[in-house]
């Protein structure tokens, strides 16, 4: 028992020793001169990362365009991947490309580690597979992300409408006045304003701008603020006063939600506890008692 008590000693003195020196080895340390050029290494940054985008963007879309795709298919990821935050006019034929691309990935990874010669069609399946899913899985991640965080931003944005319309301001103005204000805290959602104030100025209907904001954020909480806001435009009623209900509801969600998620932490706690912390847990209690009977038994059955 002492040798074991040692034994674990000397092993946890050398892990600390050997942590400690890496710590020091791989300690970032601060460079003056970078920090005070720091805008323009960011800036050199930016540029890196959109040359390296722009080249993928070059190998997508070929891929992208060897796919056949219907228009209702097309219809429907162009609208996904606008509520995901993704307006451009190629942005489908991109999506199908790092489909393919990740597809091809898959493929010459079973290749290069030799299942693609002993399971030629299982390897095939798993590349399409993974070249359908994982694209799609990240799109609809995407989506509900930007969907959860406009969401979270309209209450605040209600009450500064709420503000902006007693103060004498008309709707479009409060809305374009929203979406200054909220640029820095909330984007997603000022670009949609902003967007919907650009639809007005090109003269489209008020009706149909906020149709078309709740369909680009395809949140539940949006749809029902473009209505309420379509009704009271429609039989001339206050909207300050249907802003300031609206919000009120909005909290109350808001809250219900929070409630929602703290009771169920509870429950998605247990398989994790089940699988990292009770089997340590275990070891530590159980596993002194288990040596001492086994050292005790053992030799007499022998």
């Amino acid at each position: 028992m002492n040798i074991t008590i040692g034994l674990f000693i000397v092993a946890l003195t050398i892990f600390i020793a050997v942590y400690a020196v890496l710590v020091v080895a791989f300690r970032p340390r601060v460079d003056i001169d970078k920090r005070v050029r720091l805008p323009r290494a960011s800036a050199a940054e930016r540029r890196s990362w959109r040359e390296m985008l722009r080249s993928l963007e070059t190998l997508f879309k070929p891929l992208g365009e060897i796919i056949p795709r219907s228009p209702e298919e097309m219809s429907k990821y162009e609208k996904l991947l606008v509520q995901a935050g993704y307006r451009r006019k190629d942005a489908v034929i991109l999506f199908y490309g790092s489909q393919v691309a990740v597809a091809l990935v898959v493929l010459g990874i079973t290749a290069i580690t030799g299942y693609l010669y002993t399971n030629l069609i299982v390897s095939l399946a798993i590349s399409i597979f993974c070249g359908i899913f994982l694209p799609n899985m990240w799109l609809n991640h995407s989506v509900g992300a930007r969907r959860e965080r406009i969401t979270l931003a309209l209450p605040d944005a209600l009450d500064l409408a709420v503000v902006c319309v007693e103060a004498g301001l008309g709707l479009d103005q409060a809305l374009m006045r929203i979406a200054e204000e909220l640029r820095g805290s909330h984007p997603e959602l000022s670009e949609e304003f902003r967007l919907r104030n650009i639809e007005i100025n090109m003269g489209r209907s008020r009706a149909d701008a906020f149709r078309n904001l709740s369909v680009r954020t395809g949140s539940d909480d949006v749809k029902a603020l473009t209505a309420i806001l379509i009704q009271t435009d429609r039989f001339g009623t206050s909207v300050g006063t249907a802003l300031r209900v609206f919000a009120e509801s909005l909290r109350l969600k808001r809250r219900q939600r929070a409630r929602e998620r703290a009771a169920k932490l509870p429950v998605k706690m247990i398989p994790v506890m089940v699988l990292f912390i009770f089997p340590s847990v275990f070891v530590v209690i159980v596993g002194p008692a288990v040596i001492q009977i086994i050292r005790m038994l053992l030799p007499l059955l022998a």
